[in-house]
């Protein structure tokens, strides 16, 4: 099977998000190139920057499962988009425990926190938004065991 490009999936991506915005209003593809770019400054290869680009798309319902599972993409960046969907109602425990269990996943999840966690992003947004996503980004860091360095 021939797989999608990475500039096929980031066009997938940009396509699918087109008409979202982030918390604080700018499009939301700013964040998936961000992530995308971590990954690949983390040292992640095509397999988890295609999954950068698409680590929201299920869980925001601009791309369905029925998608992902039909899409010319490795298994490995399936299971990595899959294991990075937070669940509606999931503790963050255990969607914390599914990411470590789902090799690639956690260099991809922490090119999203680093992204999401960024000072810039969250000066942007009202103070109590800015603190309630601090403190959520701090307990996903603790969860998956990262450290300032990572």
């Amino acid at each position: 099977m021939q797989f999608m490009t990475t500039a096929d999936v980031e066009a997938v991506a940009c396509a699918a998000h087109a008409a979202q915005r982030d918390k604080a209003g700018r499009p939301y593809t700013e964040h998936l190139r961000a992530v995308a770019d971590g990954v690949r400054a983390r040292g992640g290869g095509d397999e988890l920057v295609a999954a950068a680009w698409l680590h929201d798309a299920v869980e925001d319902g601009v791309l369905s499962e029925a998608w992902l599972e039909a899409a010319a993409l490795s298994q490995v960046t399936k299971d990595v988009v899959r294991a990075v969907t937070k669940h509606e109602g999931e503790p963050l425990r255990q969607y914390a425990r599914r990411i470590l269990a789902t090799p690639g996943a956690r260099l991809v999840k922490t090119a999203d926190l680093a992204h999401n966690a960024d000072p810039r992003r969250l000066a942007a947004l009202d103070a109590p938004t800015a603190e309630r996503l601090t403190r959520k980004y701090a307990a996903m860091r603790e969860y998956l065991g990262l450290t300032t360095e990572d």
